[in-house]
């Protein structure tokens, strides 16, 4: 198991214009493409970076939506960190041995529960080689 870096970090808001000015015109970051996902009742914005990772700006287009309950309860700010990792099942493995609870075993998208991780909600992205 390895993780071997930052992959991307999403950030929750609740006003998803607002969070497009904040990281494009604020922070200067280039706004690369927006998104919507029905299933997840959220939009999204990517701010890619230099080194291959980007910054995904996500509001919700539905309040009961896991990121609708996370603006609910604890506003804006880091809804996942994902690290790269050089091999999945190995990490899940290594993981799940050690105790840490994971959400999604068994599917391409595998996260760190917040319970294992100080609160942060950990998401675990094999890069491509």
């Amino acid at each position: 198991m390895a993780f071997t870096g930052m992959h991307h970090v999403v950030v929750r808001v609740k006003d998803f214009e607002a969070g497009i000015v904040t990281w494009r015109d604020a922070l200067g970051l280039a706004l690369e493409r927006t998104a919507e996902s029905e299933a997840l009742g959220i939009k999204q914005a990517f701010f890619a970076l230099p080194d291959g990772g980007f910054v995904e700006v996500v509001a919700p287009t539905n309040a009961e939506s896991a990121v609708g309950r996370a603006v609910a309860s604890r506003g804006e700010g880091i809804h996942t960190l994902a690290m790269s990792v050089d091999d999945l099942p190995g990490t899940v493995a290594a993981l799940e041995s050690k105790g840490v609870q994971l959400i999604g075993k068994g599917s391409p998208q595998v996260f760190i529960h917040p319970k294992s991780a100080n609160g942060v909600l950990v998401q675990l992205t094999q890069r491509a080689k």
